[in-house]
């Protein structure tokens, strides 16, 4: 058997994955999600009379708890293999990255386990999101003046 024949058997026994489907759930859950996030904010400016600016920095706070919670108990990853990319929006996945590498070690102590691995996964994003800023608001010094 050649590689050809070998890529086309692999190909034929290979599962089908329902990519429309799931990019119909994405598509629904995250518009589901950002409906109810709408919803908070609202009720935060009209319960609280807050500006606008500030009700959306509560419910930054607000979704990253809920994420980081339901990640604690174990839900969040069910829901996300149920719902696919649309729970994953860069907030709540990015505190259920960050969740879930410092549960992986708790069982190594508050400062080896959780404080050492607390972010791992998150680490990169931080680090290249830092330098891309930094790189681009020299640009927007050099270009804006």
């Amino acid at each position: 058997m050649d590689k050809d024949e070998y890529k086309k058997l692999v190909k034929e026994m290979s599962p089908k994955e329902p990519k429309f489907r799931k990019a119909v759930i994405a598509f629904a859950v995250g518009g589901f999600v950002a409906f109810l996030g709408q919803v908070v904010a609202t009720i935060l400016q009209l319960s609280f009379a807050i500006e606008e600016a500030t009700s959306y920095i509560w419910l930054c706070i607000f979704t990253i708890f809920i994420s980081s919670f339901l990640t604690a108990l174990g839900f969040f990853d069910n829901w996300v293999s149920k719902c696919g990319c649309g729970l994953i929006i860069p907030t709540t996945g990015f505190a259920h990255s960050m969740t879930s590498s410092a549960l992986d070690v708790k069982k190594d102590g508050l400062i080896t386990g959780l404080g050492s691995s607390f972010f791992k996964l998150a680490g990169s994003v931080l680090l290249y999101g830092i330098i891309a800023g930094f790189f681009l608001g020299i640009l927007g010094v050099i270009v804006y003046g």
